[in-house]
């Protein structure tokens, strides 16, 4: 099942691998989700779910990768768009 990811929670990092702590968006009763960044790089991994961003009208992909330290962490696949396109979403607080 593929979701979109609409909002997320970070902290102040430097480095993006280690600044998002959840991702939420929405059921499609309307209702919210959220879970953990760690909780949907497993359900990446298992392939559980599929997650996504929609950028101008397109979905984007989102994957798994490892930082040069060996964390893992969640972005968009490279669709030539900057600033990132997880980091700049906005705060699931602001979204709910």
């Amino acid at each position: 099942m593929a979701n979109q990811i609409d909002c997320i929670e970070k902290q102040d990092r430097y480095d993006p691998s280690e600044a998002i702590v959840s991702v939420g968006g929405r059921n499609a009763d309307g209702t919210r989700w959220s879970i953990s960044q760690k909780e949907a790089i497993q359900r990446i991994k298992s392939r559980q779910n599929e997650f996504y961003v929609s950028k101008n009208g397109h979905r984007v992909n989102v994957l798994v990768a490892t930082s040069r330290f060996g964390n893992e962490y969640i972005k968009t696949e490279n669709d030539d768009h900057e600033p990132n396109n997880l980091l700049e979403l906005q705060s699931c607080r602001v979204a709910a």
